[in-house]
């Protein structure tokens, strides 16, 4: 069977290779070859035939088949030719043709005989051998091509050449044409392969010439290429830049100029047009001819107007209006505010999705059995038309829930998850989300491979829907391994410590994504991939953490104007991952026409990599104002300790060395009894409580702290105060991926009897992480004499919508609203005087480091007060 087969493929690889016309109308009476072996190899007797029958047909012969019983066996056995001859004669062919085929164990030999059917002449004899069923095609065409030869009285082609050619090979251009050394002359050939020369795309001319050659004939193909490409131009594009358009084609400078390839490529820039809905878009294009054999593409582009989305019709909808479908649809009409926005716009996408979408919108209002059909998209010329087919069937309500299956808890803990049970209609999307809290609760116990199946019994005639949440809870799974990869610079330990999951432990669902929150919080990444693998054994989980780290090095700088400072600069050189150990390296400085302050931090996170963080800071400062100035040298030490989620604790103490000098007869009240040295001493305890998701463009999340400074006393020093501050803020995330933050801030400080309380230790408010709009110290209260003292107590709340720009690239809009103010010791706390301003800016998480820019206008503004300012800060990533 296999050697049939093989056999089969072989010859039909050889008879299918072409089909030619004959030239002359020259009839052969075929007759089957004779097979002589030791196995039964009958079998092959139809599949010579025809193989012969096809050979003989390429070589221009008609094939005329014996008649249905007629004998001519013996006639073949005995070699009787004039038998033979008669019986081709009264079947009208010219020639018969006859052989055997003789099987020596693998070696074969073909005989073949053919004969004139007319005049009685002596049989020409052809013969081949060779070895194996896989040489017989060979020998077959072998054979019939020296019939060919000499029955039919041809020519051989004995050479081909190609003359004209410069770049393409002379073996590209023989491998395409039919006619091949070897082969008899025909003439009727040449035409066809002529056709397939042209068809290379390569050539403007073609021509195959026959020369006569002393033992046959020499073919010469003759042709002129075409000129290659020197430059590509576009004419009328004003949608698409060059670039784009040179993007999506195939061909390039230097290339040849293949017309087909040309064509191809307009039909692919009209494709991108009509992506981008310029469906009435036509290109042409010019060839203009260069010397040496050169020349310039120009393709024309007439663009069209975009054609829009005029309607979007639905077909079968009876429980929600069209209004209402068209809301959860991405797609959209062509609106008022088109020439802004994206609506009416096609993208083929969206509209794939929009069947999801309106599919899960009838799912999650009881339409189990909605059915929405492909979108049918109809264009003319000056819009696009949409037609969606909706079956929504019966509407379906909630029946019985319950829990079954493997339980590790009571069915009334499990049961407080499902929250289908308060929706009157059945809602896929609540289905799912019982599913996610019950593997969630399995997943934070250990069960990592728990399976949830929600199994739906409708019942059609109450329209029902029961649903049994089947609970296989697997088994009690281990982290075999933690792997961590694609760390370059940042220490496994560093990683590993965040991630409060450790190898041989229970796995949990709740402690595996609070560590991966806590490694974004760190800012060291720029992209962090989980997976998890199943282990060497059924309860043991391998867990692949794959991290794709960005700088960690930030040069920042910033600036602004006030009416004290006029225009100051504010720069800082930030190491917030050193030498991979998570520590943070900072020196930042302030130059302002008032104020210099420079200061060099340090923190270690885990000291005795136990999660207790310190850190020290050195800072050298100096205020110039008109009536005073000040020098001031410090250090503060810091510790800080996790006692709750997201909720640590810091102790903060401080020593400052400032001098007090310069004092005019214009100096306020506050620094009498204060010129010279002073001493501060302080001690700050505080809690803070951090859950943002990001540091910088924040999405979720709250940041509040409480802290009290006690300065003075038994603590030392010449200065003596408390200070308490509380703030507040929270993120949360609104419509269309935008986020609201709110914040509020309240302070007040309280000298100590006997003891100093200089103006620079009290409040100030103003500036971009304040009260954007005024001046740092435009707020203040004032002396006697009109100075500047600040407040001794203030409140501020801030109101933000920040929303996207450009979400990939981390650009953010923002609009705020600020409100406060600062109040002298004779005064109390008031909401009805606070100030006002609002406005908007940018934030932008460069590649470079953070970047905002925002302007504050004053909306209650008094006399001498400016009307609004520019904010902004920026910085650099290393």
């Amino acid at each position: 069977m296999f050697k049939r087969i093989a056999f089969t493929v072989l010859v039909l690889s050889t008879v299918f290779a072409g089909s030619l016309r004959a030239e002359q109308a020259v009839k052969i009476l075929l007759l089957p070859v004779d097979i002589h072996a030791q196995q039964n190899l009958d079998y092959l007797k139809p599949q010579v035939a025809d193989a012969m029958a096809k050979q003989l047909e390429k070589d221009g012969a008609s094939i005329v088949r014996p008649k249905p019983g007629m004998e001519f066996g013996k006639a073949v056995a005995d070699g009787d030719s004039p038998v033979l001859q008669r019986m081709a004669a009264d079947l009208g062919a010219d020639y018969v043709l006859w052989g055997s085929m003789t099987w020596i164990g693998k070696q074969f030999s073909l005989d073949t005989r053919i004969a004139a059917a007319r005049g009685g002449d002596t049989p020409l004899i052809f013969y081949a051998d060779g070895q194996g069923i896989e040489n017989l095609p060979a020998a077959v065409k072998n054979v019939i091509s020296e019939i060919s030869m000499k029955v039919f009285q041809r020519e051989k082609i004995v050479d081909i050449r190609v003359v004209g050619n410069r770049r393409i090979e002379p073996d590209a251009i023989r491998r395409v044409v039919k006619s091949q050394v070897g082969d008899p002359y025909l003439p009727q050939n040449l035409s066809e392969d002529i056709k397939a020369v042209y068809a290379m795309g390569y050539f403007d001319d073609v021509r195959i010439d026959a020369e006569q050659a002393a033992d046959g004939k020499i073919l010469v193909i003759n042709v002129r290429e075409k000129p290659t490409v020197h430059m590509i131009t576009f004419k009328g594009n004003r949608v698409l830049e060059d670039d784009k358009i040179k993007e999506n084609i195939d061909i390039k400078t230097g290339s040849i100029l293949n017309i087909y390839k040309v064509q191809n490529n307009v039909r692919r820039i009209e494709s991108l047009y009509r992506e981008k809905n310029y469906h009435n878009v036509k290109v042409s294009y010019k060839v203009r001819d260069l010397d040496n054999n050169q020349g310039d593409l120009e393709f024309d582009i007439d663009e069209g107007e975009k054609v829009k989305i005029k309607e979007i019709r639905f077909e079968g909808n009876k429980a929600f209006s069209a209004k209402q479908l068209k809301k959860v649809m991405k797609t959209s009409e062509k609106g008022f505010w088109s020439w802004i926005t994206s609506s009416g716009e096609l993208n083929q996408q969206d509209l794939n999705q929009d069947v999801e979408l309106l599919n899960s919108y009838y799912q999650n209002n009881g339409y189990i059995q909605a059915k929405v059909g492909e979108p049918s998209v109809e264009y003319t010329p000056q819009w696009i038309y949409i037609t969606i087919k909706i079956d929504e069937g019966p509407r379906y309500k909630v029946g019985t829930i319950r829990v079954s299956g493997e339980m590790i808890a009571p069915e009334d803990t499990l049961m407080k998850l499902v929250k289908i049970g308060a929706e009157p209609f059945y809602s896929r999307e609540k289905v799912r989300n019982d599913v996610l809290a019950i593997s969630d609760y399995y997943a934070d116990e250990g069960y990592a491979y728990a399976d949830v199946v929600p199994k739906l019994d409708q019942d059609t005639k109450n329209l029902v829907v029961n649903i049994d949440y089947a609970i296989s809870k697997g088994p009690l799974v281990y982290f075999e391994k933690i792997r961590i990869s694609g760390n370059t610079k940042t220490r496994d330990k560093v990683i590993r410590r965040e991630l409060q999951s450790y190898e041989q432990e229970l796995f949990s669902g709740k402690k595996l994504k609070r560590g991966i929150r806590n490694l974004y919080r760190l800012d060291y990444f720029e992209d962090i991939k989980v997976n998890t693998t199943k282990g060497s054994e059924p309860d043991k989980m391998i867990l692949d953490i794959e991290v794709k780290e960005k700088p960690t090095g930030t040069f920042s700088f910033g600036g602004g104007y006030s009416s004290v400072e006029n225009f100051f600069i504010v720069g800082s050189v930030t190491q917030r991952n050193l030498f991979g150990r998570g520590q943070i390296l900072e020196f930042r400085g302030t130059i302002g026409g008032v104020t210099q302050r420079y200061v060099a931090s340090f923190t270690e996170p885990w000291l005795f990599d136990i999660p207790l963080s310190f850190g020290i800071d050195l800072y050298d400062q100096t205020w110039d104002y008109d009536t005073y100035s000040v020098d001031s040298v410090g250090t503060k030490l810091r510790l800080g300790y996790p006692i709750w989620d997201y909720t640590r604790i810091y102790l903060t103490y401080n020593f400052d060395i400032s001098d007090l000098y310069d004092l005019t007869t214009a100096a306020s009240d506050y620094f009498l009894g204060m010129e010279g040295r002073n001493t501060l001493s302080s001690l700050t305890p505080s809690i803070r409580y951090d859950s943002r998701d990001r540091i910088f463009n924040p999405t979720e999340g709250s940041n509040s702290q409480i802290s009290v400074e006690y300065a003075g006393n038994f603590l030392g020093g010449t200065i003596g105060f408390t200070k308490y501050i509380a703030e507040a803020g929270h993120y949360f995330p609104l419509f269309w991926k935008t986020v609201g933050f709110a914040h509020a801030k309240i302070g007040y400080i309280q000298d100590h009897p006997g003891e100093l309380l200089p103006p620079y230790d009290r409040f100030y408010l103003g500036g971009i992480n304040s009260l954007r709009g005024f001046s740092w110290d435009e707020l203040s209260p004032v002396d006697a004499n009109g100075n500047k003292i600040g407040g001794d107590k203030y409140i501020q709340f801030n109101f933000e919508y920040i929303f996207p720009l450009i979400r990939e690239a981390g650009l953010m809009g923002v609009a705020f609203y600020d409100t406060g103010n600062l109040y002298n010791d004779d005064q109390s706390l008031s909401l009805s005087d606070l100030r006002k301003s609002t406005g908007g800016g940018i934030r932008w998480y460069s590649p470079m480091g953070p970047i905002r820019l925002e302007y504050g206008y004053v909306l209650d503004r008094k006399e001498n007060e400016s009307g609004g300012r520019w904010e902004f800060t920026m910085g650099s990533a290393f």
